[in-house]
């Protein structure tokens, strides 16, 4: 049953399949990817399910239970080393790790690098037409190709290709990301408040930052409500607005550098998640975590957090469009009064 009350159907075919995704990067893109997952499981119970992703992302698909096997490529770190023969001898090995026969390879990336990475895979190749995707040259490398709207969400579009390459009905159920976080994976040892919200606050361009001074008006009026203000970080940048934000408030705690797997791990144990644009807020509502995102510069319409089965989440702002701290807060006390 959806947080929504709508049912979900489960079909089953007892063929056996195995296949595999590519889906290698950034953060965001790979967490649009996971309810792929879940959806052809519901037609394919008994299909092996293996994951091709960047180094640095491939905490993501390992916390899905149901993931086979999360094989590891490194193209942004062999592209500056080139000419080291390390390099060629990791692309050697990882080309020899895919020694399977895949019944279905899909590249929901559509770039000409996972074009090539799935080039490199034993199976029946799926991918966008070149009408359909950002580097046309790409859907070369399939043997079968899909007309797929981009005027649709990320998530959407990527259910959407795996439902037509491997034969059902495109889902129209909210997506079950299928991920869980457990401190036995990705252990933390940190003394957390008893309630607490998340604030994401770092992103990739200072164009999608909301200002300092709302995070910390944000984080009094949590403080009021005896909620506090949990902040992680990624750059010296990061870390600094963060202690920036912690130095105006009484129970703002700044987290240690963690990695993702780690902060996932955090991150499931929050109240409420509110976030700017950046993978992390998506990697919040995709842990069924209910989830405020902060639009200044982009517009979330197609690439805006995406509610999950379990937990709603909520868009605010759009390009040139900064939401206040009172619509932020507002729609944080509508996240609450929705908890069960």
């Amino acid at each position: 049953m959806d947080f929504d009350g709508t049912e979900r159907i489960v079909c089953e075919n007892i063929a056996m399949k195995r296949i595999l995704l590519v889906k290698t990067s950034s953060l965001g893109d790979v967490i649009h990817n996971l309810p792929v997952v879940n959806d052809l499981l519901q037609h394919y119970p008994d299909a092996k399910i293996d994951w091709i992703v960047e180094e640095s992302f491939a905490d993501i698909p390992a916390l899905h239970p149901s993931i086979h096997n999360v094989k590891k490529v490194a193209v942004r770190r062999w592209r500056k080393q080139l000419l080291r023969c390390n390099t060629w001898q990791e692309i050697r090995a990882f080309k020899q790790s895919l020694d399977t026969h895949y019944d279905a390879v899909i590249d929901t990336q559509g770039l000409i690098k996972s074009a090539l990475i799935s080039r490199m895979a034993h199976g029946a190749k799926h991918g966008y037409d070149q009408h359909s995707i950002r580097e046309p040259l790409a859907s070369r490398a399939y043997q079968h190709t899909y007309a797929i709207s981009y005027q649709q969400h990320a998530v959407t579009r990527n259910r959407t290709l795996v439902a037509q390459a491997l034969g059902y009905t495109v889902p129209t159920h909210h997506p079950d990301y299928g991920i869980q976080a457990h401190t036995t994976q990705f252990p933390v040892s940190m003394p957390l408040p008893k309630s607490f919200v998340i604030g994401l606050h770092g992103t990739s361009r200072d164009s999608k930052l909301w200002p300092t001074e709302c995070w910390i008006t944000l984080g009094k009026q949590l403080e009021a409500e005896a909620t506090a203000l949990v902040l992680p970080w990624a750059s010296q940048a990061e870390k600094q607005r963060a202690e920036q934000i912690q130095s105006q408030l009484s129970h703002a705690i700044v987290l240690p550098k963690l990695n993702i797997g780690q902060l996932a791990t955090i991150i499931a144990q929050a109240r409420v998640a509110i976030g700017v644009d950046t993978g992390l807020s998506h990697l919040a509502v995709a842990l069924s975590i209910p989830t405020i995102a902060i639009y200044t510069d982009t517009d979330p319409a197609l690439t805006g957090v995406l509610a999950g089965a379990f937990a709603p989440a909520i868009n605010l702002g759009n390009q040139h469009e900064v939401p206040t701290t009172d619509e932020v807060f507002n729609a944080y006390q509508q996240l609450i009064e929705r908890a069960p």
